[in-house]
């Protein structure tokens, strides 16, 4: 009875480590990776973010336990133009002062293809929250490392962006899209059905 007890308490003890560690664990590196957006407009307005963070974590190899989650510093953004940045950093979008960050955090993750997934998530800007998708491409370049390519468009006035420009015509629509540089630094390779 007592050695049964013992071996209860230690597997208790071992076993949840183990299924820890048969989870891929996975690294983002921002440095050869980007987040950028393009409105349609009178003027060119597209550009990136310069400062942001992602995580892509499994709790199994199973591809739809996977859980991405990006969050972006607003005043980051980069148009190659400080008129247009000091607008878009502005209260009429962004507002960065009082809401600093973009996030999208993932929900589900549904395998639509051999190399495309529809990634269901939360997507908050200005402090308003709403259920949207990422429509990403895995391009795998091996068993280790690999590119995440996404698109995600959202229309501005949905999350209380309902200003223009000075003398520039903006569309509603805006498309955001990601090039993610994934490398598996522990743990077995991700399942992916065929």
């Amino acid at each position: 009875m007592r050695l049964a007890t013992i071996l209860c308490l230690a597997a208790s003890v071992v076993f949840p480590s183990i299924s820890r560690s048969q989870a891929p664990v996975f690294v983002i590196t921002p440095e050869t990776s980007s987040i950028k957006f393009f409105v349609k407009s009178s003027v060119s307005l597209e550009g990136d973010f310069q400062k942001w963070d992602a995580t892509l974590t499994f709790t199994s190899p199973d591809v739809s336990t996977g859980v991405l989650d990006i969050k972006i510093q607003a005043a980051s953004v980069n148009t190659g133009s400080g008129f247009k940045d000091d607008k878009l950093k502005s209260k009429d979008f962004f507002d960065v002062k009082k809401d600093p960050w973009i996030t999208f955090k993932s929900t589900k993750i549904v395998q639509t293809g051999p190399n495309t997934f529809n990634v269901q998530g939360n997507f908050t800007i200005r402090g308003v929250t709403k259920a949207d998708a990422l429509l990403l491409t895995v391009d795998r370049e091996g068993k280790v490392s690999g590119e995440i390519h996404g698109t995600m468009a959202f229309d501005r006035k949905d999350y209380g962006m309902d200003s223009g420009i000075p003398f520039i015509k903006i569309a509603d629509r805006v498309e955001v899209t990601v090039a993610l540089q994934a490398k598996r630094v522990s743990g077995p390779p991700v399942i992916f059905k065929h």
